[in-house]
C-alpha cells in the first residue's frame, strides 16, 4: 500500500466519521445528564432534509446548515417535552421520534430526491496540509470537518474541566441528590437534550449539504443507531468516541480500499462492515455488565420526579 492510498484512506476515514463524531458528542452530553435519546435517526434525517430543501432554495449552505440545527433543536424540545414534562418513558419515546422523523422527512423531501447542490468545498491550511500522511487528514478538510475537531475539543474540555461539566455530570449520576444541594436538575437535562438535538441537527445537515451533497431518502443509513452504540463503546468518554467515529468511518470505506487494491470481494458484502461492527461491539460490552455499571450514568434512562 502505497503513501498516496494510505493519505487517501485517513482522509476518507476523517470526512466519513465526521457526522458520526458530531451526533455521537451530542449524544454523549445527553446521557451523561441521565437522559437517554434514542431518536437520534430521526432528528439526524429531519436536519438533512430540511438543510438541503433550504440551501436549495436559496443557495446559502451557511443558512441550510442553520435551519438543519433548529431543525434537531425543535425535534430534540418535542423529546424534552414528553419525557420531563409528561414522564414518559424515554426508550419509547425516542423510539417514537426516530419513527416520526424518519417518515415526516419522506415526505417533505419527495419532491427533492436526486436534486443536487453545491457542496463544502475544502479548506487548504497552508503547509501543513503538505505534511505526509496527516496532512490532508487533519488539514484538507472542509468547514464542518473542522468544526467537529473544534466541539471535540470543547466536549471534552466540558466534561472533564469546567464546573457546569460537573454539575452534568452529578445530575446523571443522581438527580435527587443534586436537587437537594440546589443543583438544577431540569435546566441542566433540557440543554444537555437541546445540545444533542443541534448536534444530530448539524450531522444531518453534513449529510445533505456537504458528504454526499444531494437528499435521499433514508440517507443517515442508520448513522445515528451507531453513534447510540459508539457512546457505550467510548464508555462515556469524549476522547473514545472520536476514535471511535474514525474506526467505524474506517470500516465503512473499506470496501472502497479493497476495490482499489484489486481484491475481488462482493462490495456488498463490505458494506455491511460498519453494522457488523456495531453489532460485534454490544455483543462483547453487554458480556460485561459490571464494567458497564461502573462506566454509565446511574440514573441513564430514569425518569425524575422532584419532590415538592
Amino acid at each position: 500500500m502505497d503513501i498516496d492510498l494510505i493519505t487517501n484512506v485517513l482522509y476518507a476515514m476523517v470526512r466519513t466519521g465526521t457526522p458520526l463524531l458530531i451526533v455521537a458528542l451530542g449524544e454523549l452530553i445527553c446521557e451523561k445528564s441521565g437522559v437517554l435519546n434514542l431518536g437520534q435517526e430521526g432528528m439526524m434525517l429531519m436536519g438533512a432534509v430540511v438543510g438541503f430543501i433550504v440551501t436549495l432554495t436559496t443557495g446559502s449552505l451557511a443558512l441550510g446548515f442553520f435551519v438543519a440545527i433548529l431543525a434537531g433543536i425543535l425535534m430534540s424540545l418535542i423529546f424534552g417535552f414528553i419525557t420531563m414534562e409528561l414522564s414518559a418513558n424515554q426508550v419509547a419515546t425516542g423510539l417514537a421520534l426516530t419513527i416520526f422523523g424518519t417518515g415526516l422527512s419522506a415526505f417533505i423531501g419527495a419532491g427533492y430526491v436526486g436534486k443536487p447542490v453545491e457542496g463544502l468545498d475544502p479548506i487548504y491550511i497552508p503547509v501543513l496540509t503538505d505534511l505526509p500522511i496527516i496532512g490532508r487528514m487533519l488539514f484538507g478538510q472542509d468547514l464542518i470537518v473542522y468544526l467537529s475537531f473544534a466541539l471535540f475539543g470543547g466536549v471534552y474540555w466540558f466534561i472533564n474541566h469546567s464546573r457546569p461539566g460537573l454539575i452534568l455530570k452529578a445530575v446523571g449520576e443522581n438527580p435527587h441528590s443534586a436537587n437537594a444541594i440546589g443543583l438544577p436538575v431540569f435546566k441542566t437535562r433540557y440543554l444537555a437534550i437541546v445540545f444533542g438535538g443541534a448536534m444530530a441537527g448539524l450531522a444531518g445537515g453534513y449529510l445533505s449539504l456537504a458528504y454526499t451533497p444531494l437528499w435521499v431518502e433514508n440517507m443517515s443509513a442508520g448513522r445515528g443507531w451507531i453513534a447510540l452504540a459508539l457512546v457505550v463503546f467510548a464508555s462515556w468518554k469524549a476522547e473514545r468516541v472520536l476514535l471511535g467515529a474514525w474506526l467505524f468511518g474506517l470500516a465503512s470505506i473499506l470496501h472502497l480500499v479493497f476495490q482499489g487494491l484489486g481484491f475481488s470481494v462482493s462490495p456488498n458484502l463490505l458494506a455491511i462492515l460498519p453494522y457488523l461492527a456495531t453489532i460485534l461491539v454490544l455483543v462483547v460490552l453487554s458480556s460485561n455488565q459490571s464494567r458497564n455499571r461502573l462506566v454509565a450514568p446511574v440514573s441513564l434512562g430514569k425518569p425524575f420526579y422532584a419532590k415538592s
